[in-house]
């Protein structure tokens, strides 16, 4: 190394890193000049980046995977959804558990988990019933009496912690918006896809949720912002040992945006609709249009003609059709000293043209 070179921050492995928020934490980490470890189930190494390959469920690959990797900080966003909370806490806090044992090795300083409001809304199975916390959401509520995967997880990153004299940080995220294909939890392409195919047939591009969702506040977690809260608890005493929320910083009624992004993305005025009655949602305005897509890649020469790696219209269809209000308090990050904002209309547009430009949306 020259004089003129100056040591990385430290090796960060990125666990989920083909996701969306694990795509924006290894653009991040690289811009910064760590070394980056890259885990996902198909190893993609890149300048500054070394792929692994590992199946999160199996300790054993996890163990032979991890054998000699040597991160000083951990980037943990990889979940996956099963039939029933209890499958999920199994698996999800399973992966937790048994990626910080295959670590037990390394000279680990921070482990930086991602979770989400349903730490307060509660899991799949009893969301957005019985005693929710107000809005906005604060960090010192208590958990609610249901079982959770985000606490199975949390409470396997403390247990490690504890064991292996690591600090950590765990962050609450709202709707994740960011760059990823094949994505189970993926609202900004989703939508994209849903203007493409609307105008392709002239159907109306309809906003699929709840009246409540129409008129309320909401907010949303641009993936940008995310990877820049998870590394400054991984590198700031002040996130040591501590959860955050961590969302865009702004507000908005998606009355006000839903004819904005229609906009953006090209559709016509005339074939916007709002809240009518009663919600819409995306799995049944949408069922069966997958030789249409096909249709549309062809004609337009995009990259992906599998409509189901490019729009979750289940998850979609969660989040703007709760009967509830949705919105949390940064106070405690800021106080922090976590002070980075996203407007999220620009969030949303900047998202569509990276989108555009590798040839996923027309």
């Amino acid at each position: 190394m020259t004089d003129n070179q100056t040591s990385p921050p430290g090796t960060a492995l990125v666990v989920g890193a083909s996701g969306i928020t694990g795509t924006a934490l290894v653009d991040q980490l690289t811009r910064d000049g760590w070394d980056v470890l890259a885990l996902s189930r198909r190893a993609s190494s890149a300048d500054g980046v070394t792929g692994i390959a590992a199946d999160l469920t199996s300790a054993d690959s996890l163990r032979s995977a991890l054998a000699d990797a040597k991160p000083t900080h951990v980037f943990f966003a990889a979940w996956q959804k099963r039939d029933t909370e209890a499958e999920n806490i199994e698996v999800n806090g399973g992966m937790v558990r048994d990626l910080l044992a295959a670590l037990d090795h390394a000279p680990v300083r921070h482990v930086s988990l991602v979770t989400g409001l349903k730490h307060y809304l509660g899991p799949f199975e009893a969301y957005g019933t019985g005693n929710m916390p107000d809005t906005p959401f604060h960090e010192d509520e208590e958990r609610l009496p249901y079982p959770n995967f985000y606490y199975a997880q949390e409470d396997e990153l403390f247990a490690a912690a504890a064991r292996q004299g690591f600090t950590w940080s765990v962050h609450r995220s709202h709707t994740v918006i960011g760059f990823a294909v094949g994505n189970a939890m993926n609202m900004g392409l989703t939508l994209a896809v849903q203007a493409a195919l609307s105008t392709r047939l002239g159907r109306p591009f309809v906003f699929p949720g709840s009246e409540t969702q129409w008129n309320s506040l909401v907010d949303v977690t641009d993936a940008g912002v995310l990877a820049e809260q998870m590394i400054w608890a991984a590198t700031d005493p002040a996130g040591a040992d501590e959860p955050f929320n961590i969302v865009n910083g702004d507000v908005f009624r998606w009355r006000w945006l839903w004819p904005r992004l229609a906009a953006h993305l090209g559709v016509d005025p005339a074939l916007v609709e709002g809240f009518e009655g009663e919600p819409r949602p995306l799995e049944q305005q949408m069922v069966g249009l997958e030789q249409e897509w096909r249709d549309l890649v062809a004609e337009h020469g995009l990259a992906e003609p599998e409509l189901s790696r490019v729009a979750s219209w289940w998850h979609t269809d969660g989040d703007l059709g709760r009967d509830i209000e949705v919105v949390t308090d940064m106070g405690k990050a800021r106080d922090a000293g976590f002070t980075r904002y996203r407007r999220t209309e620009q969030a949303f547009v900047d998202l569509f043209e990276r989108y555009r430009a590798a040839r996923l949306i027309p």
